[in-house]
């Protein structure tokens, strides 16, 4: 009864904090918006980066197969907001294309297609393997080296931060979207044992203190007139 008690908060726990996870994740979907409002604007890319589009949908998709009943029964919220992520992802990838030079439409096609090629290897890849645990480990791992990288990434914005000594490339509701989100998950994660969600985020909750510690740290030195980042972040 004890056990039964105690299994039945854990449920609750876990899925308070993947649906905390999925609210918190729209405002890094949403982070973008900025960035194609003055790309429509001025209907150029400008040197704005598509590369970060791409990867995020790639990560999102694989991470949705993840989540996805076929692969684990129990991580729903997982697929439900990589899902939702896949489809931000696309649009903003169509829109990029639609105003970016000739040049840089090829390449994004190219780009587009490589993720959509690679992620249906894993797909009919893992559908191969009749073993659920051995399929679950194999998508397991390699969403987590997804995330991880992802989470990696604002390690080039927290050097130039350091190395600028402005937060006029860091906006702090993106630092604290991505505080927000990975800490859900990562509760998430413990709350459902599953280490292939708790390890990524636990790494992204480090990396989103260390943003918002070096915001405050140095929100006061930034130059007034803030410019707009050449390389959008992404979820």
């Amino acid at each position: 009864m004890v056990f039964s008690a105690s299994h039945s908060v854990f449920i609750i726990c876990r899925d308070a904090a993947g649906i905390a996870g999925n609210i918190f994740a729209f405002g890094l979907f949403l982070s973008p918006i900025h960035t194609y409002r003055r790309i429509i604007r001025n209907r150029s890319t400008e040197e704005f980066s598509g590369l970060p589009y791409i990867y995020a949908l790639l990560n999102c998709l694989i991470c949705t197969w993840y989540g996805s009943p076929l692969v684990s029964s129990d991580n729903l919220l997982i697929m439900t907001v990589n899902s939702a992520g896949a489809v931000f992802q696309l649009v903003y990838i169509a829109l990029f294309i639609m105003y970016a030079e000739k040049s840089k439409k090829v390449r994004m096609l190219g780009f587009l297609l490589a993720d959509f090629g690679l992620v249906a290897i894993i797909v009919f890849g893992s559908l191969q393997m009749t073993d659920l645990v051995m399929r679950r480990l194999i998508v397991g791992l390699l969403s987590c080296v997804s995330l991880i990288s992802m989470f990696a990434s604002p390690m080039f914005i927290i050097n130039l931060v350091i190395r600028t000594k402005s937060v006029e490339f860091m906006p702090f509701y993106l630092s604290l979207s991505t505080f927000l989100m990975s800490t859900s998950f990562f509760l998430y994660g413990i709350f459902n044992y599953d280490l292939f969600i708790y390890v990524p985020n636990g790494i992204g909750t480090i990396l989103g203190i260390v943003q918002l510690a070096l915001y405050f740290y140095y929100k006061d030195s930034s130059k007034e007139d803030s410019r707009e980042p050449l390389i959008a972040p992404y979820p």
